[in-house]
């Protein structure tokens, strides 16, 4: 008898088809009728995680609590679920290949010649019942990155294969995402695709057991009948995934459309009680319906792909409902900042996001937005790197530090107000080196993170190597710029603020990893309302 029941979901004719949404809104769909569910993510490349890969190769890499540096889907699959994820929710081939490869050395395998079959399958095997076995989860979720046909996903499909034998009828089933284009020529949808993607699936011996069905256009009952024939599928195991408007739409779409009552049916699980989410519904209510607007300028070095800043969107879409506010996002690249030219590019801005990055290029971008939204009082919020920019554009312009820096950038800057962490000068390995994970943080009583926060102590989760050098701290704190959050086991600074300023606060951290659908990162929240007020200032001085 299995564990935990088991949902794989696969991908076929594209990439982009949002398995991660579909995996995501299914677990919330299950986790609003009673069922405690987990998702892990498995990814067929050859790193072992996405931590040391560049951000337009791969977009945001999203930080687990336990300091794994995962895929960005992870974080869809806590803003959803509202539950943290771990190392076990994101598995790669490279991680597979790595510990089979540890275990021969070791001679785990008693002189056996090491095969793909069975010793990398059984490895993805292990993976994939990691979370089932604790005993902490009704239902386990497995998303297969790539697409069916891809070589690098075989490996996975054939565990999938055996898994689904090992575990017997019920236990187990697969879901398969899919596309129904519409060619606008023909003004017809068109099956073929899904059919082929299908057959690439069968031709490993995964028969999947519920299609669900992009396209742009509704799926009317005849394809489905055909979709149902060709794929050999139940026609009320064919499930329309229509574009939305906003992911957010996607759960309550796919309760129409049934798609958690029939993978209840299938696993021979209790579907009587209907999913609670009302808390969900209140969150669209206020999502859609907007009584104020604000426009930010989020200032970074990757923002021609946007996935690179994911966590933060969303934790502005969270803040904005909260605040029943539209937050309009101003993608501002760092290099194309100047002292000369930043005026203009802010002057319609209700507030300013200096986001994280690595590296030298677009800092001086970074530091001329962050001095104009000082001196000009415009709601200021800096996340790692950008928390680090605010510390040396104020050690120029406020403590007159002539060249002052980050050894980041500048190993032989005269004032290093940021430094790399003493741990971390001896690393020499880049993967999975970094400070990771959630750190504690005591909060400056009195202090407007505190307000924010409504306690003292607070836990974050971090990605760096460079901190605050505590040596100027005095200096700041005389001029104004005041360390309001430390953790209390090595005195590291990761708030700072500067009280006499509409807002203006910089964290170490990573805030928007920890927002949710239900529960907004209270920074993000507190800084919308900031930016809401600003704009509600600014109208008046024009009337």
């Amino acid at each position: 008898m299995a564990s935990a029941k088991y949902i794989f979901v696969t991908g076929g004719v594209t990439s982009s088809l949002g398995k991660g949404i579909i995996a995501s809104s299914l677990a919330k769909l299950l986790q609003a009728r009673g069922f405690s569910v987990t998702i892990q993510k498995f990814d067929p490349y050859l790193n072992i995680d996405p931590g040391t890969l560049n951000p337009y190769e791969h977009g945001e890499c999203y930080v687990t609590d336990d300091g794994a540096e995962t895929d960005l889907d992870l974080g869809h699959y806590e803003r959803f679920l509202n539950t943290p994820t771990s190392q076990a929710n994101n598995v790669t081939t490279g991680r597979i290949y790595n510990s089979v490869i540890t275990k021969e050395r070791q001679g785990a395998y008693l002189g056996k010649t090491v095969q793909v079959i069975p010793h990398i399958t059984d490895e993805i095997k292990r993976s994939i019942r990691a979370l089932g076995d604790t005993g902490e989860y009704d239902i386990v979720i497995t998303e297969i990155g790539g697409c069916v046909g891809d070589i690098e996903s075989l490996p996975f499909i054939e565990a999938v294969r055996q898994f689904k034998w090992d575990v017997g009828p019920n236990n187990a089933i697969v879901i398969h995402l899919t596309l129904i284009p519409y060619l606008k020529s023909a003004g017809e949808l068109k099956t073929k695709p899904t059919q082929h993607s299908v057959k690439d699936l069968l031709e490993t011996g995964v028969q999947p057991d519920i299609l669900v069905c992009r396209s742009e256009h509704p799926i009317p009952q005849d394809i489905r009948k055909k979709i149902a024939l060709f794929c050999n599928v139940h026609i009320n195991s064919v499930i329309e995934a229509q574009d939305a408007d906003t992911i957010y739409d996607v759960p309550l779409m796919m309760k129409k459309e049934k798609l958690d009552e029939r993978v209840l049916v299938k696993l021979k699980l209790s579907h009587d009680k209907e999913p609670d989410m009302e808390g969900w519904k209140e969150f669209l209510g206020r999502l859609k319906n907007p009584s104020e607007e604000v426009t930010i300028g989020l200032v970074g070095k990757y923002v021609e792909l946007r996935d690179a800043y994911k966590s933060i969107a969303e934790a502005f879409i969270h803040a904005g409902a909260q605040n029943e506010c539209k937050v309009n996002i101003r993608w501002i690249h760092s290099e194309t900042l100047l002292p000369e030219n930043v005026e203009n590019l802010f002057e319609d801005l209700d507030g300013v996001l200096v986001a994280p990055g690595f590296g030298e290029r677009g800092i001086e971008g970074k530091i001329a937005a962050i001095r104009y939204v000082r001196e000009n009082q415009v709601p200021f919020f800096g996340i790692c790197l950008g928390m680090q920019c605010a510390v040396v554009e104020f050690a120029r312009n406020v403590l007159k530090l002539d060249g002052a820096a980050s050894t980041e950038w500048n190993q032989d800057t005269s004032h290093p107000v940021i430094n790399m962490m003493e741990d971390q000068k001896k690393v020499t390995i880049k993967g999975g080196t970094m400070r990771l994970g959630a750190y504690p943080c005591d909060l400056k009583k009195g202090s407007r993170a505190a307000q924010v926060y409504g306690k003292s102590k607070i836990s974050e989760r971090h990605r760096h190597r460079y901190e605050f050098n505590n040596q100027y701290l005095e200096a700041y704190e005389k001029a104004g710029m005041t360390a309001t959050g430390i953790n209390p086991d090595t005195g590291l600074v990761e708030i700072v603020e500067i009280k006499d300023h509409p807002w203006f606060v910089g964290v170490q951290f990573h805030p928007e990893l920890k927002s949710t659908v239900m529960n907004p990162q209270p920074l993000f929240v507190h800084f919308v309302k900031a930016a809401v007020e600003y704009a509600s200032a600014k109208r008046l001085v024009v009337r």
